[in-house]
């Protein structure tokens, strides 16, 4: 057998870059099939501390990931949908959730590979359902967790027999800390704790990683998995970081305590099964258990010691005293001066994002303070919004060959759309919210419940928006176009059910039929400032017809 250090490395990296991929794929496939109803199921399943740490474990094993769940709590808890002790049993439950998939993906039927890859590629090819692709998408990504998963197990063999790395593993056995240190900056460098534990597990039951230290990388990647999260958030709302700061505490805390007990023997590591690499899987899996056990039903004395750790910061104004993107100097290169506007427009729907998440709020409790910071955040996206189309407008090239008028016309058409989605919740929904308000009104349960998911979806759109923004990415912008047309016919649905209710006689339809209904209207006219986002994509490479979607 071919023995080369390179060639080992080489091997090695492949296959652990296969599987970080193939983890990636999966997750990729489920938030595009199912990740709609997923945030909608998540969100709903908050009644209580335990519902929501199930459903935090099943979203993660959907998504194979707890850092994809984390980050959809984000925006739920950004939003006001719900709570910080939600938020953290969410959290908490996605922990174990990605420890149940580690264990699931690691103990794979034989001859099942070459079947998830055969169909998930011909699902993939020859179907033009958009998620029936996805499904097949998720079969390949499978079937390229396994073979990674084989492939590492045959690169890893060289390590048994070498000398080199022997005494490196060796010494990682004798070093816990090193080694749980290690573990936990990979797991982050790859943005995935479930591949961290997947490659550290088939090492450990090749014979290639030391017991003692694969326990340890195991629970350094428990670590790793909740600073991924961390960073993700760090610019978020104060309640969101308050959660992430109390899950690394509790998950990285815990982690490092049960290394000491570990390392002083005080496991019987025996009890968790005959090889290393499935006691090092049983060992997390056990670990966040646990965790979840003993922290769940205190998770609100938890959520409230954070606040101490994690102040309120005075510099809620920050964002408004941001220096604009627009460089004058660049105005006779219109690549550049472009370029400028596109990151101007981005921070322009950020903070269009940020105002969308706090309107629905209002309506359950109304606030004087929120609603002036969405007027004066509404004068700053006006403001904006003027001064890129005067930036715009003189943007001249150098050699006059340049056809530079439509890309002008363009980003000036968005500025004024996203103008006029902010116009829409500072304006529209305030003052309807302050309306409900002052007349002491209520929704009905069904009808509060609808709209609170119509919102959600919209706000999903709107960050697809930005994220067309920033990648200029064709498919992403035919999805956006598509949800266009999916939102125009959810809200006539939302509205059948709302006369369906006035028909029924509920007291509380009745007293807020009229705003309800614009509020409805309200948020699909956000839904379509940010869908035409991605129609000069679209009809740059011709697949629009008449202002539709070629083949829709």
């Amino acid at each position: 057998m071919e023995t080369s250090p390179i060639l080992f490395v080489l091997n090695m990296a492949g296959a652990a870059a296969l599987l970080i991929w193939a983890v990636r794929l999966v997750r990729t496939g489920f938030e595009r099939a199912f990740g709609g109803q997923l945030r909608l199921w998540l969100r709903r399943s908050t009644s209580n501390r335990f519902s929501a740490a199930l459903s935090g474990a099943g979203a993660a094993v959907l998504l194979q990931s707890s850092t994809a769940v984390a980050m959809l709590m984000a925006g739920f808890v950004s939003a006001g949908a719900i709570g910080s002790v939600a938020g953290l049993a969410i959290v908490l439950g996605a922990d174990l959730g990605s420890a149940v998939v580690a264990l699931i993906l690691n103990s794979r039927l034989v001859g099942v590979t070459p079947i998830l890859l055969l169909g998930g590629v011909l699902i993939f090819l020859r179907s033009s359902r958009r998620r029936l692709r996805q499904i097949g998408r998720i079969m390949i990504g499978l079937a390229l967790v396994f073979l990674s998963l084989d492939l590492i197990r045959a690169a890893s063999l060289p390590l048994v027999d070498g000398a080199g790395a022997r005494t490196v593993m060796l010494y990682l056995a004798n070093d816990l800390l090193t080694a749980f240190l290690l573990a936990a900056a990979f797991a982050w460098l790859v943005h995935s704790s479930v591949a961290a534990v997947l490659l550290f597990a088939t090492l450990a039951a090749q014979g290639a990683l030391p017991p003692l230290a694969a326990f340890a990388m195991v629970l350094g990647a428990n670590l790793g998995g909740a600073m991924i999260a961390l960073f993700l958030t760090w610019r978020s709302d104060i309640v969101v970081r308050r959660v992430i700061w109390a899950n690394l505490l509790l998950r990285g805390g815990g982690a490092a305590l049960v290394l000491w007990a570990v390392a002083g023997g005080h496991i019987p590591m025996t009890l968790l099964g005959g090889d290393a690499g499935a006691q090092a899987l049983h060992l997390h899996l056990v670990f966040n258990a646990i965790l979840l056990a003993v922290c769940l039903p205190l998770v609100g004395p938890i959520t409230r010691a954070t606040s101490v750790l994690v102040p309120d910061t005075s510099s809620i104004h920050a964002a408004d005293q941001r220096s604009s993107a627009l460089d004058p100097a660049v105005q006779d290169q219109p690549r550049r001066a472009y370029a400028c506007a596109v990151r101007e427009l981005v921070d322009m729907g950020s903070r269009i994002e940020s105002m969308t998440r706090q309107v629905l709020p209002l309506f359950e409790s109304f606030d004087d303070v929120v609603a002036r910071n969405l007027q004066g955040s509404l004068e700053q996206v006006g403001s904006r919004s003027l001064d890129v189309r005067i930036y715009l407008a003189k943007v001249r090239s150098r050699d006059g060959q340049d056809d530079i008028g439509t890309r002008a016309f363009e980003l000036s058409a968005i500025a004024m759309n996203l103008e006029a989605g902010a116009d829409m919740i500072a304006r529209k929904a305030v003052e309807l919210a302050r309306r409900k308000s002052l007349e002491s009104l209520n929704f009905s349960e069904d009808g509060w419940r609808e709209l609170v998911d119509f919102h959600d979806i919209v706000l999903r759109n709107v960050q697809q928006g930005i994220a067309v923004l920033m990648s200029e990415d064709v498919g992403l912008a035919r999805e956006l176009v598509e949800e266009k047309e999916k939102v125009r016919n959810i809200a006539r649905d939302l509205q059948s059910r709302h006369l369906e209710r006035l028909r029924q006689g509920l007291a509380e339809s009745i007293e807020t039929s009229a705003i309800h209904l614009e509020l409805l209207r309200a948020f699909k006219s956000l839904n379509t400032s940010f869908a035409m986002i991605g129609y000069p994509l679209l009809r740059e490479r011709g697949e629009l017809l008449d202002s539709r979607l070629t083949g829709s």
